[in-house]
């Protein structure tokens, strides 16, 4: 069930979908270093910093975990079910946002520390451009841009490589490429040495609490 919120009163330039499988499940590959606990705390801390860079701009969650669902609904976010895979979520979103009037659709993955804002994507509205950000591992999309009505059926392919095959995919579609190397937006906490690196930065993270941004 899609949370029954109101949408936009007026067309937003863009809107952010944020896919959210669940908080105490995700990072498994960090499990021989976290426990449960700190998994889910800081998948939830980091997820609070996706939504807040959004600013004003709508932002669907999509998820079907009901804990991720309620902590969108407490922070006045839509949230739309998980079809079962990043790249279907990341469609099903755009659809939200199509519905919505969104001119452009931003794609990020709920685990960048570091996002302050999403500007640096969204500044070609809805020409035909595609905007990409390449982890800092220069492997994986944490953040993809793309106009809504392309977004709705582009061919996402998330997983290994995916920043190299979305290139691919978005030149096949006939959109220009644009491709940003923003250092907040390329960081996202995937392996063991990024949380290391992340906790030495912010050695007090797995023990407080980001504000929540108001609804």
């Amino acid at each position: 069930m899609v949370a029954a919120l109101r949408p936009p009163t007026s067309r937003p330039p863009f809107g952010v979908v944020v896919p959210v499988r669940a908080f105490g499940r995700g990072g498994t590959r960090l499990a021989p270093h976290l426990t449960p606990d700190e998994r889910a705390h800081l998948a939830r801390r980091l997820a609070e910093r996706v939504v807040a860079a959004a600013g004003r701009a709508p932002v669907v969650v999509v998820s079907d975990d009901p804990e991720v669902v309620a902590w969108a609904t407490d922070r006045g976010l839509r949230s739309a079910p998980d079809p079962g895979s990043l790249d279907a979520a990341a469609r099903a979103g755009a659809g939200v946002l199509a519905g919505w009037g969104c001119v452009r659709t931003v794609v990020a993955h709920a685990d960048l520390p570091d996002v302050t804002t999403f500007a640096a994507v969204t500044r070609d509205a809805g020409g035909p451009v595609a905007v990409l950000v390449p982890c800092h591992r220069a492997d994986g999309t944490p953040v993809l841009s793309l106009p809504t009505e392309v977004a709705i059926d582009f061919g996402f392919a998330y997983g290994p490589d995916s920043f190299r095959r979305h290139t691919a995919v978005a030149r096949a579609a006939g959109l220009a490429v644009r491709v940003v190397r923003d250092p907040h937006l390329a960081f996202d906490v995937d392996t063991p040495d990024d949380v290391a690196a992340l906790l030495g930065r912010e050695p007090g993270l797995l023990t407080g609490a980001d504000p929540v941004p108001a609804p």
